[in-house]
């Protein structure tokens, strides 16, 4: 019999776990009427699948019954964004970091200024949650405030959650506020505190966050309460979400795909055998901020929005994805992978990332503008 090619969707034939025995492609509505057919794994040598995956197959169905996998192709991932080059007489600053959004709930113009030169920009990343388990007081918060004066990134990417939906004080409800005024104050502390460095604040949603929408794609952060000296530096966004930082495309999630598709994944890979390199490549390839389909248990999907914000528009040249997993730091495929940790763990303070971006020189325009990346302990 003459091998076939088919694209389909990886699925699990019982509501269980996926395994090598469980797997099956599903054809979409309008060419297949969702016509499903399991898989034979046992003649590919290496595979890596996880629930949603879309992937084209070649094999043999001499029964009908059974797809007969011999060669899997993967996925390309997105083109890199290349900057256009600065008009005649467009606003140089040297200072300012430039921001814009690609992608998320919405677009915007750019934030600030273009910054057109080639000196490194420094950009710090942060995880909540911001207090340790034990306390409410925002201790860990002060330390990286501080941090912040002191070194004067120019710009702060601060993912939640600001207040943790997990943290004890909140499910026994025993906090002296509403969830919303302890969140004001903690957007407060960091924006009053770090107004003498002068950093860009980019603040990005978590599901965590008890006093926000349990959506995803979720939408950015309100703040009436900003003061009108602030509002250039300071700026909300959603979950996920693509920034332009200096000519550097900025991939920014607060949901753990990391634990969500490791949980999932299934495979036989004695090429790749770091699963975190895997369901990155994934991630890329797919060209989706959360591939995994059904969703983890608790994820709350807008499918009518998520085919559009949870697209990836471009392949980033960071991609910063916090996990409870260990932290690091990842070359996938061209595009530098952060993991920064969460600020605390537990009762003890966690970790935080930091990196230099830099222009690349008109003799190397394809060099990652990602110069250097380095997880740092709070």
């Amino acid at each position: 019999q003459e091998p076939v090619t088919v694209l389909g969707q990886i699925g699990c034939d019982s509501n269980g776990k996926l395994n090598a025995k469980s797997v099956i492609l599903e054809g979409d509505r309008e060419h297949s009427a969702g016509g499903q057919v399991p898989l034979d794994l046992s003649e590919l040598q290496e595979y890596s699948f996880f629930p949603g995956q879309v992937v084209i197959v070649e094999g043999t169905n001499s029964t009908g019954k059974c797809l007969v996998a011999s060669k899997l192709y993967e996925g390309v991932p997105l083109p890199f964004h290349t900057p256009p080059e600065p008009a005649q007489g467009e606003l140089r600053d040297g200072k300012a970091a430039k921001l814009s959004r690609r992608s998320g709930m919405g677009t915007t113009p750019p934030f600030s200024g273009i910054s057109a030169d080639t000196e490194p920009r420094m950009v710090l990343v942060a995880c909540g949650p911001y207090t340790t388990s034990d306390s409410i007081t925002y201790d860990p918060l002060s330390d990286l405030v501080d941090i912040i004066v002191r070194d004067k990134p120019d710009v702060c990417v601060l993912f939640g959650p600001f207040l943790d939906a997990k943290h004890e004080e909140v499910e026994n409800y025993r906090l002296l506020g509403s969830f919303s005024d302890i969140f004001k104050l903690c957007l407060k502390t960091i924006i009053e505190g770090t107004r003498s460095a002068g950093s860009q604040l980019v603040f990005v949603p978590s599901q965590r966050d008890v006093h926000h929408d349990y959506v995803y794609p979720q939408p950015p952060f309100s703040y009436a309460e900003l003061p009108k000296e602030d509002k250039p530096r300071v700026h909300f966004v959603s979950d996920p979400c693509t920034l332009e930082i200096h000519g550097t495309v900025f991939g920014l999630t607060s949901t753990d795909l990391l634990f969500h598709m490791g949980a999932e994944e299934i495979s036989s890979s004695p090429g790749i055998s770091d699963r975190f390199t895997r369901i990155l490549k994934h991630v890329l390839t797919q060209r989706s901020y959360y591939p995994l389909y059904p969703p983890a248990e608790g994820m709350n999907v807008d499918h009518e929005t998520f085919c559009v914000h949870a697209a990836l528009p471009v392949t980033p040249h960071v991609l910063v994805v916090p996990s409870e997993l260990r932290y690091f730091v990842k070359d996938v495929l061209g595009c530098v992978c952060i993991n920064p940790g969460r600020l605390t763990k537990g009762q003890v303070g966690g970790t935080y990332g930091r990196l230099l971006v830099q222009l690349p020189e008109a003799d190397a325009p394809h060099r990652n503008p990602c110069v250097s990346a380095q997880v740092i302990r709070i």
